[in-house]
């Protein structure tokens, strides 16, 4: 089943009040994963608090399927829209066994029918045999598998995931959000997961959704943002990024970097994004001319794996961050020649005018400023793969 949100205001009372979500447009295709990524208070729990049923938004509609749930004028509560959800750190119920957690949603179920859809859950997040295991008796990993099992078990149409990793250490985090993702796409179900982890959101997403302060500020499939971002705060919420000042004259820009090419057209004072990866050793790389090279000082080196973070300094004195493999490897002092692999990405002022020449949206204009409710637990309160800037509401 589909997702779809339209132009949807929520404001939590108070003095003043808190604008939590700002004309946000969203939308999800069937068995479909959409990441929303933000910062904390972004407004990303409450966008899921809206779609689950758990808040009623001032203005704009939610529409599951063909069905409107939310549009000013109907609201269908949470226990009527067959969403799952998943919270933060699974919430499983202590007093029963895995079994007894799984089950949880069934009660409508007989007792047989019950129990063969509690093992199918079981087979799938491969947790077989645990059944009358308690969840202390469970790893972290273990305990979120069977809260995404607990959720697909009355077979909702839409799967709703807040932040279910933030509890996992580093290592277990990476491998079982690979195995989440792999049983959303198994089960055939549309789900939304937010989080503020870019690395979660790039591995498990089939599209993502930036938002910042309540207002959506692009959407599109990883590959996308990350190499055509929006603006400056969207390139570094999706990895590291290097923000270069320079002259655009068309299809080039003259920056610290040298004359390099753009990914778009440009015209006059721009920043331009150059991701660590992009920087190479002049020479190094075949498809890289070396004329068009520019000198730099290694100032400082960090390891991360098999990976070096070189920090840079150019000839006018500002820095710069690359990315290279240990062969690369010179000692800091040295001074080196760099090249720009691939064309920087204009990105746009949101307070003024883009310097980007397309026909583009014009001015953003400053929304109010906004934060999140914090929510410990979910009580209610009372499609392209395109990049797309979001335009503020009007």
């Amino acid at each position: 089943m589909s997702v779809a949100v339209d132009h949807v205001v929520h404001v939590y009372p108070g003095r003043p009040p808190v604008v939590a979500l700002d004309d946000v447009t969203v939308s999800v295709p069937t068995g479909r994963i959409l990441a929303v990524l933000g910062q904390s208070g972004s407004g990303k729990t409450s966008l899921l608090r809206v779609i689950a049923g758990f808040e009623r938004p001032q203005s704009g509609r939610v529409v599951l399927g063909d069905q409107p749930v939310s549009d000013g004028q109907r609201f269908v509560p949470a226990n009527k829209r067959r969403v799952g959800i998943v919270p933060q750190e699974g919430a499983l119920f202590p007093h029963l066994d895995v079994a007894g957690n799984v089950g949880f949603g069934l009660n409508h179920m007989d007792r047989r029918a019950r129990r063969a859809r509690v093992g199918e859950l079981l087979d799938l997040v491969g947790l077989t045999g645990y059944e009358h295991r308690r969840p202390r008796e469970l790893s972290g990993g273990q305990q979120q598998r069977v809260a995404v099992a607990r959720a697909l078990a009355p077979r909702p149409e839409v799967v709703l995931l807040d932040e279910p990793f933030s509890a996992l250490d580093a290592a277990l985090r990476s491998s079982i959000r690979d195995e989440i993702a792999d049983l959303l796409r198994d089960a055939g179900a549309t789900a939304v997961i937010v989080t503020h982890d870019r690395a979660e959101a790039m591995s498990m997403a089939d599209e993502i959704a930036v938002i910042s302060h309540g207002r959506l500020l692009q959407t599109g499939t990883p590959v996308d943002l990350y190499r055509r971002p929006v603006d400056r705060e969207t390139a570094e919420l999706l990895g590291d990024a290097n923000v270069v000042s320079g002259m655009a004259d068309g299809s080039s820009v003259t920056c610290p970097l040298g004359r390099l090419g753009l990914g778009q057209q440009g015209r006059g004072p721009v920043e331009v994004l150059v991701r660590p990866e992009m920087i190479v050793v002049a020479g190094r790389h075949p498809v890289v001319d070396a004329c068009s090279s520019v000198g730099a000082v290694i100032v400082g080196v960090r390891v991360n794996g098999p990976d070096l973070h070189v920090q840079l300094e150019l000839e006018d004195h500002s820095k710069v961050s690359a990315r290279w493999s240990a062969s690369d490897l010179q000692p800091v002092g040295s001074t080196v020649r760099i090249s720009v692999l691939g064309d920087p990405w204009v990105l746009q002022d949101r307070a003024h005018q883009p310097s980007v020449v397309t026909a583009e949206p014009g001015p953003q204009e400053s929304g109010s400023s906004a934060s999140e409710r914090s929510t410990q637990n979910w009580l209610p309160s009372g499609s392209a793969s395109t990049t797309q800037p979001v335009p503020s509401p009007r």
